[in-house]
C-alpha cells in the first residue's frame, strides 16, 4: 500500500409534481450560447435544481435526518454548513469552511478546530465555537441519534478553538466527522427531540449558508441568496428545488431547459440531453464506491468459491461502463476490488494484477474444481445444474442492462441465468433477509476501508433479526472483523498496512463479491448564463448538487458577460 487509506465523502420514487413557473438559468465555465432547442437563458436568474424522486409531501427541514424534505430535495446542503469539505475527487483535498482551521491528533482520536470569523446565522446571531460544541454534545447526551457512530465524548475549549474528542480513532470517518451539519445553539438548546423535529417552526429552519429558506410549497422550495454570507456576494440570486416524477420526466425537463441542474443517470444521454443544446453539460466525478455483483455466500451455487472466480474471470466490466452506464463510470477490475481512485491502498503484493475476460481460464478453473458441462449446461460436482438470478428494481435502467450483459456472458460458462426485475419493496427485503441468489448494488463507507466493510464485514448483520444493511452476502471471516476494526482504530501507518494486508488477502483468495465499475456522483447542467462551473480538467468539487460541495460551486459561478 502505497499510502494511508484515503477518506472520502460521498445522498431516491412515485408522482411527478406539477410546476409553476419555476423555471432558471443555469451555466458554466464557457458560455457557449445555447443553440439548441433548449431555453436561453439570461445571466441574474434562477436556477432550479431538479430531482426524479416524486412528490415530497411533508416540510421538513432537519438537516440530520435523511428522508426529510430538506434532505431530499437537497436544499439542506445549501442551508446548513459543515466544519469542513472533503473533496469527492480527491479525498486529501479538505476546504475549511465553518472551521477555518482543523488537525487532527496523531491517532486521529480528536480533532482542534477553530470557529471562522466574521460568521452570522440567519436570524443574524453571531457564530461561535459554543455552536459547534452545542452541535456535537447533542450526541454526547443521547438528544441526537448517533447514526454515524461517531463515539464523541466531549470537547475542551480554548477562546474560539475546541478540541473535540472521540472514544475511538476516526481514520475512517474523518469525512462523517467534518462533514456534521453544524445548527445554532440558541435554537436547538430549545429543541426537544433533535432527532425528530421537522424544524417547520417559526424561526427554526435557519443556518450559515449561501442560502435562506424563502417559500416551501409540494411542489417547490424556493430559497434565496443570503446578503450576509461570510463567503461573500453571490451570483445566483434564487433556487428553486423541485421534483419529478421518474428519469424521464426530469430528462424532458432538462432538455427543454424546465430544470437547470440535476444529479441522475439518463438513457442515451448523448440523444437525450447533451445534443439538445451544445450548452449542456454532464461532469462525472468518481468516488471511492463501486456498482458491485453481490453473491449470496449461504447457499449454492455462490457457497463454492471456484465458482465465484470464473465469474470473475468470465464478467466483461468495459461492456458493464461503456453499455450499461453509458460510459458514466469507470472499470474497476484491480482483483483487490479497488476502483481507480484507491489504487494507492492497493498493497504491493497485488499492484498491477487486475481481472480481464479470460473464458478459458474461467472454464479451466471449474473444471479443475470437479465441474461438469463446461461450456454448455454447467452442472456442479454434486451433479446439480448451475443456475441462478440476478435481481435489479424495475426501471433501474444500467443495472437492468447489465442483467442482460450477464445473461449472455455467463452462457459461455453454460451457466443460465434468470433476470428478476422485482418493485423495490420486494428487493429490498431480499438483499436484506438473503433470498436472493445475485444483486447489482452500490458501497457504502469511506475510502478503501468503507469498501471492504460494505463487502466483508459482519457488523452490518443482524443475526437476531436476520437482516443485513450490507454485507448482503453474508461473508464471515473473523480474521477479517478483526482487521478492519484494528484498521479503523489504528495509531499508525503501520498497523493500517498490516489491518489492510489481512483484509486484501481474503477479498482476492475468497471473492466475496465482484465489483463492476465506479459509482460516482453524476452533475447535468448547462452553460448559458454563469461561468466557473468545475469540468474534468479542474474539479474542485463535484457537479452534483445533493453534496455537500454545492456550496463551492455556488460560491464560484459568475454571470456571462
Amino acid at each position: 500500500m502505497k499510502s494511508p487509506m484515503k477518506t472520502a465523502a460521498a445522498l431516491a420514487a412515485a408522482a411527478a409534481l406539477l410546476l409553476t413557473g419555476c423555471g432558471g438559468a443555469d451555466t458554466g465555465e464557457k458560455a457557449t450560447g445555447g443553440t439548441g432547442t433548449g431555453s436561453q437563458a439570461k445571466p441574474g436568474k434562477a436556477l432550479t435544481i431538479a430531482k426524479p424522486d416524486g412528490a415530497i409531501t411533508t416540510e421538513s427541514h432537519n438537516p440530520f435526518l435523511g428522508d426529510t424534505s430538506a434532505s431530499m430535495y437537497g436544499y439542506r446542503q445549501v442551508m446548513f454548513e459543515t466544519m469542513a469539505l472533503v473533496n469527492t475527487a480527491d479525498n486529501t483535498v479538505v476546504t475549511p469552511r465553518l472551521a477555518s482551521s482543523v488537525e487532527w491528533n496523531a491517532d486521529y482520536t480528536e480533532v482542534t478546530v477553530t470557529a471562522r470569523e466574521g460568521v452570522t446565522w440567519h436570524d443574524g446571531k453571531p457564530f461561535t465555537i459554543d455552536d459547534i460544541v452545542g452541535t456535537f454534545d447533542m450526541y454526547l447526551d443521547g438528544r441526537l441519534t448517533d447514526s454515524a457512530a461517531l463515539n464523541y465524548l466531549g470537547a475542551d475549549v480554548d477562546g474560539s478553538t475546541a478540541t473535540l474528542k472521540f472514544k475511538d480513532s476516526k481514520f475512517v470517518k474523518r469525512g462523517s466527522v467534518l462533514h456534521v451539519p453544524i445548527v445554532p445553539k440558541h435554537i436547538w438548546d430549545n429543541i426537544d427531540d433533535p432527532s425528530t423535529t421537522p424544524l417547520a417552526g417559526e424561526g427554526e429552519a435557519i443556518g450559515t449558508g449561501p442560502y435562506k429558506l424563502s417559500s416551501w410549497t409540494t411542489q417547490a422550495v424556493t430559497l434565496k441568496a443570503n446578503p450576509d454570507w461570510w463567503g461573500g456576494e453571490l451570483a445566483v440570486p434564487e433556487l428553486h428545488y423541485v421534483s419529478y416524477g421518474d428519469n424521464a420526466a426530469l430528462t424532458t425537463a432538462l432538455a427543454t431547459g424546465e430544470a437547470d441542474w440535476a444529479q441522475a443517470f439518463l438513457p442515451q444521454i448523448q440523444e437525450s440531453f447533451l445534443k439538445v443544446d451544445d450548452a449542456n453539460r454532464q461532469l462525472i466525478t468518481p468516488t471511492a464506491g463501486a456498482a458491485t455483483l453481490f453473491l449470496n455466500l449461504t447457499r449454492k451455487p455462490f457457497n463454492n468459491p471456484a465458482l465465484r472466480e470464473a465469474l470473475a474471470w468470465t464478467i466483461d466490466r468495459s461492456a458493464y461502463v461503456d453499455i450499461a452506464r453509458e460510459g458514466a463510470s469507470a472499470v474497476v477490475d484491480s482483483v483487490t476490488g479497488l476502483g481507480p481512485s484507491l489504487q494507492n491502498d492497493v498493497i504491493d503484493e497485488f499492484a498491477g494484477q487486475v481481472y480481464t475476460v479470460d473464458v478459458e481460464k474461467a472454464k479451466t478453473i471449474l473444471t479443475d474444481a470437479g465441474y461438469t458441462g463446461v461450456g454448455t449446461a454447467l452442472v456442479d460436482p454434486d451433479g446439480e445444474k448451475v443456475t441462478f438470478s440476478v435481481s435489479v428494481p424495475a426501471g433501474w435502467s444500467d443495472w437492468n442492462t447489465e442483467q442482460a450483459l450477464l445473461a449472455e456472458e455467463l452462457k459461455q460458462l453454460g451457466i443460465e441465468v434468470t433476470i428478476d426485475q422485482p418493485d423495490w419493496g420486494g428487493w429490498d427485503e431480499a438483499r436484506q433477509t438473503a433470498t436472493f441468489d445475485a444483486i447489482i448494488h452500490w458501497l457504502d463507507g469511506e475510502g478503501a476501508w468503507g469498501v471492504y466493510d460494505s463487502i466483508m464485514g459482519t457488523r452490518w448483520i443482524d443475526k437476531d433479526k436476520n437482516t443485513a444493511q450490507f454485507n448482503f452476502g453474508r461473508y464471515d471471516n473473523p480474521a477479517v472483523d478483526e482487521a478492519l476494526a484494528a484498521y479503523a482504530t489504528a495509531d499508525s501507518d503501520e498497523a493500517r498496512l498490516a489491518a489492510m494486508t489481512t483484509i486484501q488477502k481474503a477479498f482476492v483468495k475468497d471473492i466475496p463479491a465482484i465489483p463492476l465499475g465506479a459509482h460516482p456522483l453524476i452533475g447535468l447542467f448547462n452553460e448559458r448564463s454563469y461561468t466557473g462551473w468545475p469540468t474534468e480538467d479542474n474539479m474542485y468539487a463535484s457537479a452534483d448538487p445533493t453534496q455537500a460541495e454545492i456550496t463551492m460551486v455556488l460560491q464560484n459561478l459568475k454571470p456571462v458577460s
